[in-house]
């Protein structure tokens, strides 16, 4: 006499890797699930915001005229720094010549402090456009600049779904802006 086969159910596997090495992270859904999305005006987005307050309230590292440095409120590592022009544009089709120009420069200009503040191994850079591509703030494009370090990401994200960050916002953005025009 056989068994007949029996379908597992998907939860059986929630959360275990496969063979892609994925790992889920369902906790990150409370994240992703917030409103980030903002009309045409901006009122709300955070990067339209930052500009109006003091340097220490906005995160902000560096103020050019098209575009500005602020530290990332959720940041990967310590350091994680984005570029954002200051007009509310969501595609990269839609920035200016001198807008492209100026975050090209403000992006060298941040990786040659952050070297010289903390001497990362490497450094991630990259813009998400669209929610599908990872864009958390998908209305007001943004660049980030992550430093990388050898061994920076251990098993706490893994296994205690914590992020160890060992400086604080603030004292890392004092020192990157007191090292910008070094």
């Amino acid at each position: 006499m056989s068994e007949e086969p029996t379908v597992e159910a998907a939860s059986d596997f929630a959360g275990v890797p496969d063979a892609f090495g994925r790992l889920w992270v369902p906790h990150r859904m409370a994240y992703i699930g917030e409103n980030k999305t903002v009309d045409k005006s901006g009122p709300r987005c955070p990067f339209c915001t930052a500009p109006g307050k003091q340097d220490a309230d906005g995160l902000i590292v560096h103020r050019g005229a098209l575009a500005f440095v602020v530290m990332n409120l959720y940041p990967y590592s310590p350091g994680h720094l984005l570029v954002c022009p200051y007009r509310h544009v969501a595609a990269y089709t839609d920035l200016t010549g001198d807008e492209i120009a100026e975050i090209g420069a403000l992006t060298q200009q941040s990786l040659d402090v952050l070297h010289r503040v903390s001497d990362p191994g490497g450094f991630n850079l990259g813009v998400n456009l669209g929610a599908v591509a990872g864009a958390g703030i998908e209305a007001h494009l943004h660049q980030h600049i992550v430093p990388r370090w050898r061994g920076d990401m251990n098993f706490l994200p893994v296994v205690g779904q914590t992020r160890a960050l060992p400086q604080l916002l603030e004292d890392g953005r004092q020192l990157l802006q007191a090292a910008w025009d070094e």
